[in-house]
């Protein structure tokens, strides 16, 4: 087919089929559905247990619609957590008639400390920050397209956290970074507030963490989908890292601890292969004066 022959009109409703199709075809054969890994970890710094749930690139927009993030809602909610973060890619898409369904289904997430999130590159990209062929055009008020939907977003109880940080409890510090690829990342000042407490960090890209002090306690990324797409032997495809296969998904160690979750929804193909999405929620504990945080539990 050549695509440059059609119109405008007839490419856009063309477009507009395509994704739902592929939207539909990604719900059917299950590459949208979540399991829930839990994790337990010490934190040092911590003065009482804290239950964190992580969500990660959503992509709402041209594979995912809003009955897989209303799921996504119903098995975050059934944790419990005491905090919720969302680590970037919201969107994957400028979305055709806005993100209220979205919104709405974010709307109901609730944790007794908050929820939070932080850009990631298609956050810039869906608003028209640089083109994405069949996606989106590149736009000279991204900015301001941006900034609408972040108010909308914590109208909706979601606060991002853009090289800023909050003191969540006195025990508690959370600081959220900038994307690495299209985001002007500041850690000095994301982590400028923090007191003696644990520090936990938002960063979309894991490609962020070589730069991140070993005194932060936990950094918690997304962006890879953790290959999205794993072949026996070869195992990630594609991770969009510039470190390969090291910063794919899980624990890794860079000087700093770091959870690298292979999030939720999907990018290029409506497809996963043996990279199942996830939540992940985190059991973090405090750890005793005199010793070090041991290796952390997965169940």
């Amino acid at each position: 087919m050549n695509w440059r022959r059609i119109s405008l009109p007839r490419r856009a409703a063309l477009t507009g089929l395509l994704a739902l199709g592929a939207a539909r075809a990604a719900s059917l054969s299950g590459a949208d559905r979540a399991v829930v890994v839990r994790h337990t970890a010490g934190l040092p710094g911590l003065t009482r247990p804290l239950r964190v749930a992580q969500l990660t690139d959503l992509h709402y927009g041209l594979y995912i619609g809003a009955e897989q993030v209303r799921a996504w809602v119903d098995a975050t909610l059934i944790e419990r957590p005491d905090l919720i973060v969302i680590t970037g890619d919201f969107l994957d898409a400028d979305v055709m008639g806005g993100a209220a369904p979205l919104l709405a289904e974010l709307s109901r997430l609730s944790a007794p400390l908050g929820v939070y999130g932080v850009w990631g590159n298609h956050d810039y990209g869906s608003f028209g920050q640089y083109a994405r062929r069949f996606h989106s055009p590149q736009r000279a008020d991204w900015r301001e397209r941006r900034a609408h939907f972040a108010a909308a977003l914590a109208d909706s109880g979601v606060t991002i956290l853009t090289n800023a940080g909050v003191q969540l409890r006195p025990d508690v510090y959370l600081a959220g970074v900038d994307d690495w690829m299209q985001g002007q990342p500041d850690l000095t000042a994301a982590l400028r507030g923090r007191g003696g407490g644990a520090t936990l960090l938002l960063s979309h890209n894991p490609d962020q963490l070589p730069f991140v002090p070993a005194s932060v306690g936990l950094t918690l990324c997304g962006h890879t989908h953790g290959g999205q797409v794993r072949l026996p032997l070869l195992g990630a495809v594609s991770t969009a890292s510039a470190h390969g296969q090291r910063f794919a998904q899980g624990w890794v160690q860079a000087p700093a601890r770091a959870f690298v979750s292979r999030g939720l929804g999907m990018t290029a193909v409506p497809a996963r292969l043996s990279c199942p999405a996830e939540i992940a929620v985190f059991e973090l504990e405090p750890v005793q004066a005199g010793f070090t945080a041991g290796p952390p539990r997965s169940r």
